[in-house]
């Protein structure tokens, strides 16, 4: 009998989901959906993790195993979670406040590590959740309703922190083309290796600059956003070992990174094939990758050969 194929529906609760009218995490929910119904992965494969926050509502739409956890702590949840069970797929989530303010040590320290998971993270430029102030990533200068001044701080490049920081695959969405974000990703979950995907959204209460007309408006340079896989451009390093490549690949995302005003790309913008954090944990275990921690005895075991050890 054939396998029955499972849609986006199968990934959907019965929790109402009730952001604002008009706010992109509705487009990114339905990605996630679509992405994993793109995958075929059984819902008791997954675990989204999230933090504090709007997006923070995401595990309690999506049907998978979920943890919504403190603010700014998805990441090191979602590494504990797939290092305990490698065979779980791991979405973490979560908000530009939430992942580049007080997240923003796990969210380098992630990139180091390089664990096989996946991080969207929602960007609307704002502290929706608590009444629009400036996240890190507004610039500095500009002001939204909420504000009583512009923003005096620079706003971080989140897309060349994490190209910086060692992300191996980086990549940027668009939360209003929710089936071409859907692609994107469903290519970041098959990338072995910690993905990175900083997703545009509109935030129609406290953000009204960057709305969804500005991002479909079209300029004398044509659509405001482009996505790179309609052009020639490659992200991906093709030898591993050659430091020259893969410097000049880092230089060139980086530089795309920084396009915004009257053109602004969206797709990835560097991948790389490395060495996972398992793997290396493999190397010194050599039972790691076949005894996951979740199936192991914890509590009859000896320890006197490491008390031996210390002594």
């Amino acid at each position: 009998m054939a396998l029955q194929m499972l849609t986006a529906k199968d990934y959907r609760t019965e929790v109402h989901a009730n952001w604002c009218a008009g706010c992109g995490d509705y487009g990114i929910l339905n990605s996630i959906q679509l992405a994993l119904a793109e995958l075929q992965l059984p819902p008791h494969e997954i675990a989204v993790v999230s933090g504090i926050g709007c997006s923070g509502k995401s595990p309690h739409y999506v049907n998978a195993y979920g943890f919504h956890t403190l603010h700014g702590r998805a990441l090191p949840s979602a590494t504990g979670m797939k290092l305990a069970n490698p065979g779980l797929t791991v979405l973490a989530v979560g908000g530009d406040g939430d992942g580049y303010g007080i997240g923003a040590g796990y969210f380098v320290n992630a990139g180091r590590r390089n664990v096989d998971l996946t991080y969207l993270v929602f960007d609307n430029e704002v502290y929706g959740l608590t009444k629009g102030q400036a996240s890190p990533t507004l610039q500095r200068g500009e002001k939204r309703k909420s504000m009583s001044a512009p923003a005096i701080q620079d706003g971080i490049n989140p897309l060349a922190l994490a190209i910086s920081s060692g992300y191996t695959f980086v990549g940027r969405g668009y939360a209003l083309e929710p089936r071409r974000l859907a692609r994107l990703i469903a290519e970041a979950v098959r990338h072995r290796g910690t993905s990175f995907i900083d997703i545009l959204q509109t935030c129609p209460v406290y953000n009204e600059v960057h709305t969804k007309e500005w991002y479909a408006a079209r300029t004398d340079k044509g659509s405001r956003l482009y996505w790179l896989d309609d052009t020639d451009y490659d992200p991906m390093v093709h030898d591993p070992s050659d430091p020259d490549e893969v410097v000049a690949k880092k230089v060139q995302a980086i530089g795309k990174s920084y396009e915004w005003g009257d053109r602004i790309p969206i797709g990835v913008l560097y991948a790389i094939d490395l060495p996972t954090y398992e793997d290396g944990l493999a190397t010194g275990r050599p039972d790691y990758g076949n005894v996951p921690l979740i199936n192991r005895d914890h509590t009859n075991r000896d320890v006197q050969p490491l008390i031996d050890a210390l002594h």
